[in-house]
């Protein structure tokens, strides 16, 4: 679909979104300063959206009890939904990625399945296979494929073909997030995503067999990476190696200390990897 002009409210809008990743991601953010313009501006536009719903239901530091964050997210959920509709909104972040997804062609089976995740944060404290997977399908492999979306900008055979690729790419961040923040996912929101997994139960040997899984998801999405444009490869590129940087340090991390801390890559080692990238040695 043709980008339609770009005004001063939709300026406003992606200004806005372009806060949100600015205070709320450092890895994350950092990357996307790789994108070509306007791919960086739609991928911030994509993930204003999605880092607003999931702090309306993690936030501890919001005196919110459940009611009230489920109301919140209903209200942005149907603010999203008819933004879609008729492609603007009154919320700036919701502006901004409903200009993003009718352009890209993001629907609502997209969006719907994520908004579906963010909910059973407020009702799920402890995952089975079946809804562990549900959850990070919705929570994460969704919004590698509106990235997607934006990075191949229509051309539907090519994103048929890298799908694959962008879900396990979402699907490993989000792991390594759930295992990076096990001892704050349990104890301040009281949720263990990982089935059978919680602190009092997690030795070396089950956190090998976690990182297995999350190096799969990395080598299968690192295997699509030369097959993005290039206005996206490198900012991707570098994203994976951030995580990947990430997963070395939780192997290199004895059990007991990932359940009691966060785990980080510093920011000296993270400056090495996008250096990296840049001058295109990965």
């Amino acid at each position: 679909m043709r980008a339609r002009p770009t005004g001063p409210y939709d300026e406003v809008a992606q200004a806005s979104a372009a806060v949100v990743i600015e205070c709320y991601s450092t890895s994350f953010g950092w990357a996307t300063r790789l994108l070509a313009e306007p791919v960086r501006t739609h991928v911030r536009c994509i993930y204003a959206l999605v880092r607003v719903a999931d702090e309306l239901v993690d936030d501890v530091d919001l005196a919110w009890d459940r009611g009230r964050r489920a109301a919140l997210l209903d209200a942005l959920e149907e603010d999203t939904r008819r933004a879609l509709r008729i492609g603007g909104s009154p919320n700036l972040v919701v502006h901004a990625f409903a200009r993003t997804a009718v352009e890209h062609g993001i629907g609502w089976d997209l969006v719907g399945p994520f908004f579906d995740s963010m909910r059973a944060d407020l009702d799920v404290a402890a995952h089975d296979p079946d809804s562990f997977a549900t959850y990070v399908y919705g929570s994460a492999e969704v919004v590698g494929l509106m990235c997607l979306r934006v990075f191949v900008g229509g051309d539907q055979a090519r994103y048929e073909q890298l799908a694959p690729g962008a879900r396990a790419l979402g699907a490993a961040f989000q792991k390594v997030n759930f295992l990076r923040d096990m001892a704050d996912d349990h104890g301040e929101r009281g949720r263990d995503y990982f089935p059978g997994v919680a602190p009092g139960r997690f030795d070396d040997a089950r956190r090998d067999v976690l990182l297995d899984d999350i190096d799969a998801d990395l080598a299968a999405a690192a295997a699509v990476i030369p097959e993005l444009p290039p206005s996206s490869r490198r900012a991707v590129r570098a994203a994976h190696d951030l995580f990947a940087a990430l997963s070395e340090r939780l192997r290199r991390t004895p059990a007991a200390e990932i359940a009691t801390r966060r785990v980080r890559v510093p920011d000296p080692v993270k400056a090495v990897v996008l250096a990296r990238c840049l001058v295109g040695r990965r």
